[in-house]
């Protein structure tokens, strides 16, 4: 038996509502998934290939522990998402096929270095490290879709220090749940364990040191993390 030549890494997780641990895998994220916030962003809302990025598993945020600001960006800013977590995966997955192969759903919160990310646009780099930092991605408990259902409408919003920024409706998604993770399991094959973060509406927003962030969907749950 072949062993390791250094201790394996610990298996990043999320907790799941009714007791136990989801193990994740990977964490994509779909970029401008609602019209309201690709033209706040600049973009044309006009539904085309949907683009993914994604963020280290380890980079979750879980429990509602604090998320620390990063030493490299003057401007932080928050992006919450409902979070769809897969039991199984596949590749050129049929849309209709989708919802046999989701877990769960939770809260998450896609946190930009929005400065770091537009100098690296104008470069014309990639923007990682915008994104893919440490400590990004703050997430709710995972509820299982048996206690969910098929979310197809309700309320998303996120809140600073008790003051409302967003709030949007996960039926204006661009890319519905299925069609999104059908399209990218054209590119990559997922499995079990992936997270997919959906889209973000609008009202994104830089946060300081101190501010509480509360996220919530209606009918999934919430999350939230403080900036430290």
């Amino acid at each position: 038996m072949t062993e390791f030549v250094i201790p394996p890494p610990p298996v990043a997780a999320v907790p799941v509502v009714g007791g136990g641990l989801f193990p994740v895998r990977r964490v994509y994220c779909v970029g401008r998934n609602y019209a309201e916030h690709a033209r706040e962003m600049g973009h044309d809302p006009n539904r085309e290939p949907p683009f993914f990025f994604g963020k280290p598993a380890d980079a979750l945020v879980t429990g509602g522990a604090d998320t620390p600001h990063p030493a490299h960006t003057q401007d932080f800013q928050f992006e919450v998402e409902l979070v769809v977590a897969l039991a199984e995966g596949g590749s050129n997955i049929a849309p209709e096929s989708v919802p046999g192969k989701i877990f769960g759903y939770a809260v998450g919160i896609d946190m930009t270095q929005r400065d770091v990310q537009a100098l690296a646009k104008k470069a014309g780099r990639p923007w990682d490290m915008s994104k893919g930092f440490d400590r990004s991605a703050p997430i709710g408990d995972i509820v299982p879709a048996a206690r969910a259902g098929r979310p197809s409408r309700g309320a998303i919003t996120l809140t600073v220090n008790g003051v409302e920024k967003q709030r949007g409706d996960i039926g204006d998604l661009i890319w519905p749940i299925a069609d999104a993770i059908a399209y990218l399991s054209q590119w990559v094959e997922l499995k079990a364990g992936d997270l997919i973060f959906t889209g973000t509406p609008s009202g994104v927003g830089p946060v300081v040191r101190g501010d509480l962030l509360e996220g919530e969907v209606a009918g999934i749950g919430k999350v939230s993390t403080r900036i430290a």
